[in-house]
């Protein structure tokens, strides 16, 4: 199924206009290449910000990552932890109001380090 400026999912229609626009245009693309439509949504979206906003965004990255006590939340190229929970659920909860309040875009890790998603806080 392809999308239209005026039929999209749910999960994108608190976007931008021209990012919501690029993210239907990426998305589609996968889909023709054969990707779920959960999975194509996610990298269109992240594309279409990188693609509309610039990748050297004036937004600060945070990531929650792995912590000796838990998950921490840091600064991008942060030495300490601006929080810390017991449980990643904990600490997400807390981190996604603190990055919206400080303007800034959210990066969570799974426990191997890699990333699992991109959050653009509004």
């Amino acid at each position: 199924m392809s999308w239209t400026k005026n039929d999209y999912p749910d999960s994108l229609k608190n976007l931008p206009a021209d990012v919501r626009n690029k993210a239907i245009e990426i998305a589609n693309a996968l889909l023709d290449e054969g990707y779920e439509e959960g999975r194509a949504i996610a990298i269109a979206t992240d594309q279409a910000h990188k693609s509309e906003e610039g990748e050297s965004s004036n937004k600060i990255e945070y990531h929650v990552t792995p912590h000796d006590d838990g998950w921490q939340l840091k600064k991008a190229e942060g030495k300490r932890a601006i929080m810390v929970e017991e449980t990643k659920a904990g600490l997400l909860s807390k981190a996604k109001d603190y990055v919206t309040d400080h303007s800034g875009t959210l990066v969570v890790h799974k426990q191997d380090g890699s990333v699992e998603e991109h959050l653009y806080q509004r």
